[in-house]
Formats: C-alpha cells, structure tokens, sequence
C-alpha cells in the first residue's frame, strides 16, 4: 500500500501542474465564443480621440466562425464604402476611392486601422487568441466589480502574430473580456483595452463599449460603440468574398 502512494503522488503533481494551463485555454475558448457567436453582425460607431480633434466612423460588421470577417464604412461620406475582409488567412482591403481590392501582406496587420488607435489585426481577427497563443492563469483581480482570471497570452512559435504577449482578464461568471494589455517584442507595453456598458444585445450578456488607449501617446484613444449586434443567423461563406466586397449584402 505505501510503494502504491508512492506511485501515485509523482501522477497526481503531474495532473495538478497540466491542469491551469488547460483550463486557461478553454476560458479563452468560452469567451472567445461568447463574443462572436457562430455567427454575427451589428452596426457600431468608432470614435478617434486626438489631442486638437476627434472624428467618427459609423461601421457595420458581419462575421462566422474565427474564419470569416467583414466590416464596412457606413459614414462619413469620405470613406464610405471602404470595406475590409477577412477569408480564412487573406486579409483584403477595398477603397472605393482607388477602386482598388488590395491583399493585405502579414507585415501590414500591426499598422493602424484608418488612422485608429486598432491594428488592422483588432478589425478583422485574422489571428485567433484561441490557436494562436499559449494561455497560462497568473490569478484572479477584480475589474468593474467582476471577479476575472488573469490570463497570460504567448504566441506559438509557429504564429504570425502582432503582440509579442497578451495580458486579458476574463470575467468568471459570463466569461466576457474585461481588459486586455498588449506587448510589443521587446517587452513594453503598447496599449490597453478596456471594455464596459455590460448589457443584454443580441440575447447576450455584452460589453457594448470598448476602448483601446496607447500608452506612449497621451490624449490618443479609440473608443467603439455598438448600436445593435445579432447572432447565430444562417451565412454563407460565399458571402465573404472580394467581390462582395464592393457592395455587401445579406
């Protein structure tokens, strides 16, 4: 009986040291799939404060699965109908203007967003928090009265990543993304993601606010309203192509 306690002690560390790293993985997993659904669209407004102006851009988005992605300029009239797409690992720019479809290269998804404070990456996800990163729990805070995980993210090896680490805390009761803080390669943080309004959209308990601030520009932030989002509803994936692009539809 005592060489059998032996034996099973080294196993049951064994099983205590995987398990937060598994469990990590599928809380990012669960919020990850709170936010986006099988499927979703809604309209939002994106606000760029600067120090001497701000402007706005009202956007409508469509998205299904981690795979595809599309979001649209409604107004202003100056950049309507510029549209971006996400096609499993394409990533597509139309601008009307140029009346141009332009593919994206890897080196361009770390560049502001029509001049935000969001990557090109933030609009469309081309990559996945879920696949992409290593998900390890450094502990519990709380955030806006929400007790949340404190989750690290490191990239994969093999990933073509922006952030060179993610910091997210993740609400325990709902599993929705309370705050995210991102790295660049030499360790430094860049900007922080905040998000609030928690309400019910889309039959969903939901930040409808989100707020991205870089932390080397002060007065610079980007702040994202939704007005409505729906999930879950019949889309092909043919809807997201380029040449839907110009003129979405659905």
């Amino acid at each position: 009986m005592k060489n059998n306690k032996i034996l099973l002690f080294p196993a049951l560390l064994l099983i205590i040291t995987i398990l937060p790293a598994q469990d990590a993985k599928e809380i990012v997993r669960l919020s990850d799939a709170h936010s986006r659904g099988k499927s979703m669209k809604g309209e939002m407004v994106l606000k760029v404060v600067r120090p001497d102006y701000t402007r706005e851009l009202d956007m409508y988005m469509w998205s299904k699965s981690t795979e595809y992605s599309l979001v649209e300029v409604l107004a202003p009239a100056k950049d309507k109908g510029t549209t971006y797409l996400k096609r499993k690992r394409e990533v597509w720019d139309w601008v009307p203007t140029l009346e141009r479809t332009i593919k994206l290269p890897p080196s361009m998804m770390s560049q502001s967003w029509m001049g935000t404070d969001f990557t090109n990456d933030d609009m469309v996800k081309e990559v996945s928090i879920v696949d992409d990163y290593d998900q390890t729990i450094m502990g519990e805070e709380t955030i806006g009265g929400r007790i949340c995980y404190k989750i690290q993210l490191i990239p994969k090896p093999t990933a073509a990543v922006v952030w060179s680490k993610l910091i997210m805390w993740i609400d325990k009761k709902d599993y929705l993304q309370l705050k995210t803080e991102s790295y660049d390669d030499d360790g430094n943080l860049v900007n922080i993601l905040t998000c609030s309004d928690i309400k019910m959209m889309g039959g969903r308990l939901l930040p409808t606010t989100i707020e991205v601030v870089p932390t080397d520009k002060p007065g610079h932030k980007t702040i994202i309203f939704y007005k409505s989002r729906e999930y879950d509803m019949p889309m092909s994936d043919d809807f997201f192509s380029t040449q839907n692009m110009k003129n979405p539809k659905q």
